[in-house]
This record gives structure tokens, C-alpha cells and sequence, in this order.
């Protein structure tokens, strides 16, 4: 697939590539091979950063988000966004083990009965969302979840749904960076 020179871009690509640049050091190759059509990019991207970035109105944390990121990814054998969204994950917890098992195995992660809830519902909207029903909803009900974060937790799950097929069809490939990205532990 062409990969459009960035000169070619309209301004508002530029500039948010010049906007990765500065916080990572690199853009980001989903960024550079979704902006062959910029509007489907940026609608893309903002609607994916709403999700992911968008701590004032999110009903779920920054690692509840990655996590789903990450599982979903795994269960669509998605390259690009595992190492991406790996990376990010790393950087939000300090664990440079974490993503690597949720990878591997969600279901053997350390983490809390809820956050393993949450995982087993994303995971199962990923594989078979049409055995689903209002128990899957009540079930995360019960343990403390609103309604308003299980419909981000779906919708988080569907984006990456989405990107993960378009990433694997394309045949996009990750920056190197992401695989080094935050391996050791805060403080060493």
C-alpha cells in the first residue's frame, strides 16, 4: 500500500504528526499509512483518541483501556496494535511483564476479579458477540461497573475490532521503538 509523503498531507495531518513527533520522537506507521485518506484518518483518529486519551469523560482508567487494547488485540493476532498498545501499557504501569501475559493468556494475569471480568467480556466480543446477552452486561453489573463504562468498555473493544482488521489487511507494520519501548521497571 502507498504511504503518502508527508509533504503531500493537508496541514492538519502535518501537524499532528508534528504533535507525535514531539511527545514519542516518531510517527507513528498507523498514523502515516491511515493518512492516504486524511478525513477517514483524522475522523479515525479523533474518535480513537476521544477513547483512549479522554480521561474527563471516561468511565474506565487509562489501563482498563489499554488492557482492552491489548486482549483484543491479542484474540485478532493484530502485530501493530499489540506492540503499540503493549508499549502504552508498559508506560502507564511501569510492568514490563504485564502486557506480555495478557497477551499470551489474559485469563493468567494478576489482576483483580474485576479487571479479569471486564477482559473476559471484551474478549468474548471479539470472538462471539452473537452469544451475547444482558447476563454478560449484568455480570459486570454486579461487580461495580456502570452502565455508562461497560458501554465504553464495548466500545473500546470495537475500535480496536475494527483497526486490528484494517491493520492485519493492510499488512501495516509497527515502528521498531514500540518493542523496546518501557521494559524495565519503574525505578530501575
Amino acid at each position: 500500500m502507498r504511504v503518502p509523503d508527508e509533504a503531500e498531507l493537508p496541514e492538519d495531518v502535518r501537524a499532528l504528526f508534528g504533535k507525535f513527533r514531539d511527545k514519542t520522537g516518531f510517527v507513528p506507521n498507523v498514523a502515516r499509512n491511515f493518512a492516504l485518506t486524511p478525513e477517514h484518518f483524522l475522523r479515525w483518529f479523533r474518535y480513537y483518541d476521544f477513547l483512549m486519551r479522554g480521561e474527563d469523560q471516561s468511565h474506565l482508567s487509562r489501563k482498563e483501556r489499554e488492557m482492552i487494547a491489548v486482549v483484543v488485540s491479542a484474540a485478532n493476532e493484530c502485530e501493530y496494535c499489540l506492540a503499540s498498545h503493549s508499549a502504552y501499557l508498559r508506560e502507564i504501569t511501569g510492568d514490563p511483564v504485564l502486557p506480555d501475559v495478557l497477551a499470551a493468556n489474559y485469563r493468567r494475569a494478576h489482576l483483580t476479579p474485576r479487571e479479569h471480568a471486564l477482559l473476559e467480556f471484551v474478549h468474548q466480543i471479539t470472538v462471539d458477540s452473537a452469544v451475547m446477552s444482558l447476563a454478560d452486561v449484568q455480570m459486570l453489573r454486579t461487580i461495580g461497573y456502570s452502565d455508562e463504562a461497560i458501554f465504553e468498555a464495548a466500545q473500546v473493544a470495537a475500535m480496536f475490532n475494527f483497526t486490528n482488521r484494517i491493520a492485519n489487511a493492510m499488512g501495516w507494520v509497527p515502528n521498531e521503538e514500540y518493542y523496546y519501548q518501557h521494559r524495565s521497571k519503574r525505578g530501575d
